[in-house]
């Protein structure tokens, strides 16, 4: 492959995915790291961590249901009650010190806190989940977290979100929440919300 096509796919693989690292594009480009830093500099591409923060200062709603600072991960994308995307690192305080693999406690932490920062309310909430772990988790991995709403309050103030967790393009985690909130759209032609009391 030559270096311009090389950096043309380079340019369509972290537009679909910003959140490549250096090293998953080596594997993709088969090419070394270096050549993969080069390559960004000259496209003017940043590195990953000033992507995210890119993407966070530009692309997102404020979190309305707990403090931001509560949130496990590091969220780089929300749209309230439609979709969230957040980063978060496995670094060697969420690892088995014996084998180097997360603790799963985490990963759900990173999913259940996206599913109710996703909620646009003051209250929401974690009634229930159904989860499944799909492979082990590695220290230093990047887990990117993708909750998408299915649907609103309905009966008695639940909004249903599902979260997908992936590292590279390999799905590790998938959830579905139950979310309880205190506010319940209406379904008039205003569209106003009204709390629900009960």
């Amino acid at each position: 492959m030559s270096k311009k096509d090389r950096q043309q796919h380079m340019l369509q693989i972290i537009g679909s995915n910003p959140f490549m690292t250096d090293r998953e594009l080596t594997r993709q480009l088969k090419v070394s790291i270096q050549t993969i830093r080069l390559d960004r500099m000259e496209l003017g591409i940043p590195e990953l961590r000033e992507r995210m923060k890119q993407m966070a200062e530009h692309s997102y709603d404020q979190v309305r249901s707990l403090p931001a600072d509560e949130v496990i991960g590091d969220i780089v994308d929300l749209q309230l009650d439609r979709s969230g995307i957040s980063i978060f690192e496995i670094s060697e305080d969420h690892v088995f010190s014996r084998n180097g693999i997360a603790r799963g406690h985490y990963v759900f932490a990173q999913a259940n806190s996206l599913a109710v920062a996703v909620i646009d309310d003051e209250i929401a909430l974690t009634a229930s989940a159904d989860i499944r772990f799909l492979r082990m988790i590695h220290l230093g991995e990047k887990c990117i977290a993708k909750a998408q709403v299915r649907s609103l309050a309905g009966r008695g103030g639940k909004a249903e979100v599902d979260v997908f967790t992936y590292v590279g393009e390999e799905m590790v985690f998938q959830g579905h929440f139950i979310v309880y909130r205190s506010a319940v759209e209406e379904n008039s032609e205003g569209g106003n919300r009204s709390a629900d009391r009960h």
